[in-house]
């Protein structure tokens, strides 16, 4: 039997850093993107869209406060409590870890388009899950290590099998011409939303290489996942070191905020105590007991674990070279490369998965339920057994019924095998779509900017004559400023700016332009957080309009040495055209997306929690959000470290206190014994001489 308290206890870790992050990073935005004066108000939406959904923001009236100040203090009470929770392990509680995910919930329900990306949904599902994962400490005063805590944790293992496989498998059922030509990479590094500067030199590797490497994408995402249920605990540890790897190079080479680290997050699900003590370079007892006790048959079995595993590999690999038709290719110095089959038989091969795919995680959690429920049986105490077995029902329950409702996204990926689900199961599923428990995903299913990365670039002007662009502080503007490093932060607005490029301008847009005219300051610190690097900072321009260019990273010199510039561009075409205050086109636009409230905001009173709400902000304004989350996180880990040595140390003194009194205990005895043995052979002596 696997056991899984230490990676449980690291995943709860990294769950309340990762809830940190997000509510900082939202914090920092939220006067800009939904405040009064921002792009998309929040008051509209509770006003308009959410009525029927209940939500903590209701309250803020009640309270004195406006939407605004609502949602800034729900995010300050999210950011706290889940800081809270990385420095105290007494925190990292079930009930703690419900009160972020209803928070963050309430955030995402009037958060609209600029909090509708995948990985928010991610959070969301995977906060539901620590909540079953986490133990109730604030109940039972303990650390919490629960006979079934392997049956829980085993859902944060389903969901990695998920987002993993629908992630590989949606790039060739998009049919990207880029994913199936294996020349995705070609083009991903430099049209990526927020790439890194080392996309640049990852962009100048040889062609062939990054054909390789889209091969290993999809070994990565749709083979190595299969892994994670294997019954041979190295082959889970390998599939977790790949999984580790590319996401790894994703955080290198692009800015993608949480959500690479909310993936290695769900990845600590693959581990047991054993790799964890291995880490810590701990010596594993129970290990050495068994070995102890079985040497011979332990020693038949490895080899045929052994043999089992090199099988595995050998298929990988060998399934990877046929599917995928590598050749050395002695001209070019590389392996060449091509996908051998055809998305006919791709399709084939998902109708024929997907159905297995789901009674190997039914046969997996049954395992599970089984080795949970005997763990329980055998705990001593009549009453302690019983509330074992009453807490396993429970939690049996929950986990049986979060897996069934996930087959419903899971079989998205194949029409037969979702027409033939249960109709009660798609009824379940849309009672809870709503609250996020499970989702859809898909992760780069289609490569965009094969002709040139489209970015859309603000120009603002006094007189309609000279033009100055308006450049963003993390999105691609300035040929030769080199890319940002932002993770774990993410600019909604800049993410929503490379979206706008790929198609027509959204409402936010007309919104955005409208509050440049205006000269609105909060939404001017989302374009720079150091207003003084704004261009109109000290007087709103009369005339903003908007361009639409095509970017490409510039090519390494002859003699290997970097371009003066990153990009080279060129123009497109109009974006956005020229507008004023009052513009007809702008009212228009205004009107029609429902961006002019007639009703004038509400403004809150002047009670302590508006005046603490005030001051909190002062304090950050002006300071770029990522600094201030590494900030935290170098602060929280450096906190965590030394009261862990703290800890180790206190533990140490604790056995060199125990050793020392068994030797002295030993000592003891041992002078007693040659003081004994010596009173012995006295009396021998004296019997020798009589």
């Amino acid at each position: 039997m696997m056991e899984v308290s230490k990676p449980r206890r690291l995943f709860l870790w990294c769950m309340a850093a990762i809830y940190m992050v997000a509510f900082v990073s939202l914090y920092v935005q939220i006067p800009g993107l939904y405040g009064n004066e921002g792009l998309l108000p929040a008051r509209l939406e509770l006003r308009y869209g959410i009525r029927s959904s209940p939500t903590l923001l209701w309250l803020g009236p009640h309270l004195g406060l406006d939407i605004q100040a609502s949602m800034e203090l729900l995010c300050l009470l999210g950011a706290l409590l889940s800081l809270a929770a990385v420095l105290m392990e007494a925190l990292r509680d079930s009930l703690v870890f419900l009160c972020l995910w209803v928070s963050y919930l309430f955030m995402y329900q009037v958060g609209q388009v600029f909090l509708y990306f995948q990985w928010d949904s991610l959070l969301l599902e995977t906060g539901f899950l620590t909540v079953l994962v986490a133990p109730l400490t604030l109940v039972r005063g303990s650390r919490g290590i629960r006979e079934h805590d392997s049956m829980t944790f085993w859902l944060v293992r389903w969901l990695l099998f998920r987002l993993m496989f629908a992630s590989g498998a949606v790039k060739l059922m998009s049919r990207c011409p880029t994913w199936w030509g294996l020349t995705a990479l070609t083009y991903h590094y430099e049209t990526q939303c927020i790439p890194t500067p080392l996309a640049w030199f990852a962009h100048q590797l040889p062609v062939w290489w990054h054909k390789l490497s889209v091969v290993a994408t999809f070994v990565i995402e749709i083979a190595a996942p299969f892994l994670f249920f294997s019954p041979l605990r190295r082959l889970r540890l390998g599939a977790f070191y790949l999984q580790v790897l590319l996401q790894t190079l994703i955080i290198l080479s692009g800015n993608y905020n949480f959500f690479n680290l909310l993936t290695l997050t769900l990845c600590l699900s693959l581990l047991d105590n054993q790799h964890v003590n291995f880490w810590l370079r701990k010596r594993d007892d129970n290990r050495e007991r068994k070995e102890g006790v079985s040497a011979g048959s332990s020693e038949r079995w490895s080899w045929i674990c052994y043999l089992l595993e090199l099988m595995v590999w050998s298929l990988i690999i060998f399934g990877t070279i046929v599917f995928f038709d590598l050749q050395f290719d002695p001209h070019k110095n590389g392996v060449s490369s091509r996908t051998a089959f055809t998305f006919d038989q791709f399709n084939q091969f998902l109708k024929a998965i997907t159905i297995p795919c789901i009674w190997m995680g039914v046969l997996s959690l049954t395992w599970e339920m089984i080795t949970s429920i005997f763990r329980c049986a055998c705990v001593s105490g009549f009453l302690t057994r019983f509330w074992g077995m009453f807490q396993w029902s429970v939690f049996a329950a929950a986990a049986a019924s979060m897996f069934t409702i996930s087959l419903v996204p899971l079989s998205h990926m194949e029409y037969d095998s979702h027409v033939h689900l249960w109709p009660v199961v798609r009824q379940a599923y849309d009672l809870v779509d709503r609250l996020q428990l499970v989702n859809s995903y898909g992760f780069f299913g289609w490569v965009t900017g094969v002709g040139g990365r489209p970015e859309v670039v603000l120009e603002g002007s006094y007189d309609g004559v000279t033009w100055t662009e308006i450049e963003f502080m993390y999105k691609p503007g300035n040929v030769s400023a080199p890319p940002a490093v932002v993770t774990p932060h993410q600019p909604r607005l800049d993410w929503q700016m490379w979206f706008a490029a790929l198609g027509a301008s959204a409402p936010w847009f007309t919104s955005l332009v409208y509050r440049l005219l205006q000269g609105k300051p909060d939404v001017i610190e989302l374009i720079q957080t150091d207003v003084s690097q704004y261009p109109f900072h000290q007087q709103p321009p009369t005339y903003v309009r908007a361009h639409r260019y095509r970017y490409w990273f510039t090519e390494r010199k002859p003699d290997g040495s970097h371009q003066a510039r990153w990009w080279r561009r060129v123009y497109d075409e109009e974006f956005y055209p020229m507008v004023h205050l009052g513009h007809t086109y702008l009212e228009n636009m205004l009107s029609r997306y429902g961006l002019k409230d007639k009703l004038p905001p509400r403004h809150p009173s002047n009670n302590t929690v508006v005046q603490l709400l005030s001051w909190t902000r002062s304090q950050v304004k002006g300071i770029p959000a990522h600094t201030i989350i590494w900030a935290m996180l170098a602060c929280s880990a450096t906190w965590c470290f030394l009261m862990g040595l703290i800890s180790n140390r206190k533990h140490t003194d604790r056995i060199s206190t125990c050793t020392e009194t068994v030797v002295n205990l030993i000592d003891e005895a041992e002078k007693q014994g040659d003081e004994k043995s010596d009173a012995e052979q006295e009396k021998e002596e004296e019997v020798e001489k009589d």
